[in-house]
């Protein structure tokens, strides 16, 4: 089977499910594919088990594996998707939370991480899998961050006070350069070499490629704009802001400083340049047009591959009850790091216990995740630690995901609204 049947066969089975989401369900369409992938992973895993002359589970292993979702990912998917979201962030919003969403996007992730560290070096050993205290912080680095496609999904389907909206958005945009940087230092301690933690090592890693990441996005976003200003022709300016995204990402990797960070930072400079500054007229309408067609088709793509990857983790008996253990401690961890930051939070007491509660909740672990996790090299400790990520995203992105407007709701009352009933 070619690639080209492989994508035929994803697109059906996501227009299939699409339909009946829309006609029955009327819930987030992105988590009803991540469902239904995980229900046909099931069944593949069953009916390999009881008929192993088939052999199904093990082709379609392979096939995903052949897939290779985290290079995939993390070397271009994840500039479109960072960048797609950008376009929609508001820069006066964002200033005016600018404290907040740098310290969630940074102290945030470092207290998670080593908060989580920590908690999954205690359940291992509980569990009787004693793993090295270095490979755990490895596994909270990669689940320190919140999810920019999973949280951008949500946000579109309920309605924020503008504040928060801005914090949450801009924190799940800006922290994957700090988790990024945070991973391959852990990875690279977890390895043996000693010259990668301390003596102040990641933290000026986090200033040096942060600011250069967000220097160069600056450059880029303003070369784009002047570019744009005297073209008419609509699909040349789709194509330059394309251009953008993959470039800037590429260019950022290639001088070793934070690529998500240079593509969020390129997209809003684009997205809040005035309209008068552009020949073709409504061209950030028809930007975030184009974009959120991209953004849709690879969130409908991911969503589909990170439910099948079931097929690839190596879930056994023993890492049941880490997993089960690590989605409270992942919850308390994101906890932890929203009120170590509580004095950049809105003022007012009640203001500031629901903004803790709305971030705490929309702490949603995603395809980031996923992609870092399947990165690291083959060790004794490799499939335990991808168990259980595996298993903290998926409940996340599902549990907490659906009952997001349910959550906001009770915290800022009826006018947010949610998602409708089926039948409604």
């Amino acid at each position: 089977m070619s690639t080209f049947d492989m994508a035929s066969l994803v697109f059906l089975f996501a227009a299939v499910i699409g339909i009946v989401n829309e006609r029955y369900l009327k819930l987030p369409r992105v988590i009803v594919l991540l469902i239904c992938a995980l229900a046909v992973s099931l069944i593949i895993m069953g009916i390999g088990h009881h008929f192993t002359s088939f052999n199904l589970a093990q082709r379609a292993e392979s096939r995903i594996e052949g897939a290779q979702l985290p290079r995939i990912l993390l070397d271009g998917v994840l500039a479109l998707l960072l960048f797609a979201a950008s376009l929609h962030v508001d820069l006066r919003e964002l200033k005016s939370e600018a404290w907040a969403v740098f310290g969630l996007a940074t102290v945030g992730v470092m207290v998670a991480t080593v908060l989580l560290g920590l908690g999954i070096f205690a359940t291992f050993r509980l569990s009787g899998m004693p793993i090295p205290l270095a490979w755990c912080f490895v596994l909270g680095a990669v689940l320190a961050p919140t999810d920019a496609v999973a949280v951008e999904g949500l946000l579109k389907r309920v309605r924020l006070p503008g504040a928060l909206r801005a914090l949450v958005s801009g924190e799940a945009l800006f922290n994957d350069g700090t988790a990024v940087i945070l991973f391959f230092a852990a990875l690279a301690a977890a390895q043996g070499q000693t010259d990668v933690v301390g003596h102040g090592h990641i933290l000026l890693s986090l200033l040096v490629e942060g600011a250069a990441g967000a220097a160069l996005g600056v450059i880029a976003g303003f070369v784009a704009h002047f570019a744009m200003r005297h073209v008419r022709d609509e699909n040349l300016v789709l194509t330059i802001s394309l251009a953008l995204a993959l470039s800037t990402y590429r260019l950022a990797v290639a001088f070793g400083v934070s690529g998500p960070i240079a593509v969020v930072v390129s997209g809003i400079v684009l997205a809040n340049q005035p309209a008068r500054n552009f020949a073709l007229p409504d061209v950030r309408t028809r930007l975030v047009a184009f974009w959120s067609l991209i953004d849709d088709l690879l969130n409908t793509w991911l969503f589909i591959l990170m439910g099948f990857e079931l097929l690839a983790i190596d879930v056994t008996r023993t890492v049941f009850l880490p997993l089960l253990l690590a989605i409270p401690l992942a919850f308390a961890a994101r906890l932890v790091s929203v009120c170590a930051l509580v004095p950049l939070l809105p003022h007012g007491k009640q203001q500031r216990m629901r903004a803790i509660a709305a971030l705490t909740w929309l702490g949603l672990r995603g395809g980031i995740s996923i992609a870092l996790v399947l990165t690291l090299p083959f060790s004794p400790f490799e499939a335990g630690l991808s168990a259980v990520c595996y298993g903290v995203v998926i409940f996340t992105i599902v549990v907490q995901g659906l009952l997001a407007p349910r959550v906001l709701e009770a915290l800022y009352g009826r006018s947010l609204g949610a998602w409708p009933h089926p039948g409604s």
